[in-house]
């Protein structure tokens, strides 16, 4: 049996809100918009979604094509400012992932622009630890539909994905694979499914429910 744990990113193995946001109101001050202040709340709110969703939502009152450019410059800028500043990791991560690449292989999907898992992945050195990655602006195509994608290529035969929030779930359920609710995230699950309040706790839950 082939088994693999598939990881959304914000809200499951680190923050990076805070420097998002600045990063995000830096880029947007010198395009013109000086008054403008992209909040940690802000993108908080929209984390999770896809790329041009949250857009729309950060820059009401904005026409499709303005906003879509500002989300094209400041994904850009973003990736360019994490791989240098990083983000907040959840306690004990890195230790985690060692223990876990030993009982499966690990995987990430999630709703973000290309580059961000890499940024997340080159900051951290952590690439010794994933097999494989997608997300939204590699393929424009919903986390569900990645999520399948990415199992399929690589011969899962057996997968949970952890996520934080009722999307994740959703798209999860969509895609025919178990789901475990990172419960210290940024959001809540209305669904009777394994959760960990903490990311240590997830190999102790693992051989819980028999993966």
């Amino acid at each position: 049996m082939n088994k693999g744990l598939i990881f959304d990113m914000d809200g499951t193995l680190w923050d990076s809100a805070e420097n998002v946001a600045k990063s995000w109101t830096e880029t947007v001050q010198k395009e013109g918009y000086r008054d403008l202040v992209i909040t940690k709340e802000a993108i908080m709110s929209q984390m999770g979604k896809p790329m041009d969703e949250l857009a729309a939502a950060i820059f009401t009152g904005f026409e499709k094509e303005e906003y879509m450019r500002l989300l094209d410059i400041c994904g850009t800028e973003e990736n360019e400012y994490l791989i240098k500043h990083g983000g907040i990791l959840y306690p004990n991560l890195e230790e985690t992932l060692k223990k876990l690449m030993n009982m499966c292989d690990l995987f990430i999907v999630s709703n973000c622009q290309s580059g961000y898992i890499e940024a997340f992945l080159e900051h951290y050195k952590f690439e010794k630890y994933f097999k494989d990655i997608e997300c939204y602006g590699n393929n424009l195509k919903q986390k569900g539909e990645n999520i399948r994608l990415l199992a399929e290529r690589n011969g899962l035969t057996k997968a949970y994905y952890v996520g934080d929030i009722q999307g994740d779930y959703d798209a999860t359920m969509e895609a025919g694979y178990g789901f475990i609710h990172a419960a210290y995230g940024f959001g809540s699950v209305n669904a009777d499914v394994p959760r960990i309040n903490a990311f240590e706790e997830l190999p102790e839950l693992l051989e819980t429910i028999g993966f």
